[in-house]
């Protein structure tokens, strides 16, 4: 992808990728928009936080996810990409996602313990362990229920468990982790993939933005396209 030296006013642009298994399925799909990283990058004992691509005007951060989300709403980075999980829970009004990568697929579930078969039809008030707080209210509201929403970052399997919360909010890929746990999922809350996000003000105002987007879009259709030829 060719960059116009004029964009040289604009600075470094600040891609933000998520740590963990959607970074490894997006990084094929990086290269083919013309994001790659340099060697260190892939050495899994390198602990930095930002590292230089191929293109002089481009650096990476890798961070949380949740994080991705904050850096490119408030304008820290131009550009990211993150699930569709994190951009519902959080709902930044400065985000924009112009492109579903089609990659990082799960799913946000409810679950409970295998033998709990308490009922709950009339309940009000329940409690709820989850790093999903919004969506997970908004999921019972719709239901007139009142969700306490226990928040935790991890180990969200041992809450049932332990009488932290009788039920739990969470990802889910295969659903081997909930078995392994002793739990059933109940319900699905969202369908999840990753998505390329930009912030509304760098995509209005730095072009070679507005070039990522467009190269992530056709990285995305010509896949969409020799799928269905298939």
């Amino acid at each position: 992808m060719t960059t116009d030296r004029s964009t040289d006013a604009f600075g470094p642009l600040t891609f933000a990728v998520p740590k963990g298994r959607i970074l490894d399925e997006a990084l094929p799909v990086m290269a083919r928009a013309g994001v790659v990283p340099e060697d260190g990058f892939h050495d899994k004992s390198n602990r930095s936080l930002s590292f230089a691509t191929t293109r002089d005007d481009m650096r990476l951060i890798r961070v949380r996810a949740f994080d991705v989300a904050t850096f490119v709403a408030h304008g820290a980075a131009q550009v990211g990409i993150v699930g569709s999980d994190v951009i519902e829970e959080f709902d930044y009004a400065d985000l924009y996602a112009p492109v579903d990568l089609d990659i990082g697929h799960c799913r946000l579930s409810v679950a409970r313990l295998a033998n709990d078969t308490g009922e709950e039809s009339g309940a009000s008030h329940i409690r709820v362990a989850t790093k999903y707080p919004n969506l997970t209210r908004r999921h019972f509201e719709q239901r007139g229920i009142q969700a306490e929403c226990v928040k935790l970052n991890g180990a969200m399997e041992l809450a049932p468990s332990l009488g932290l919360a009788r039920q739990i909010v969470d990802l889910v890929s295969t659903g081997t982790t909930l078995k392994q746990n002793g739990l059933v999922e109940t319900s699905r809350i969202l369908d999840i993939s990753a998505r390329l996000i930009v912030n509304r003000a760098a995509l209005k105002t730095d072009p070679r933005v507005f070039e990522l987007v467009s190269a992530f879009r056709a990285d995305a259709e010509q896949r969409d396209h020799a799928q269905d030829a298939a």
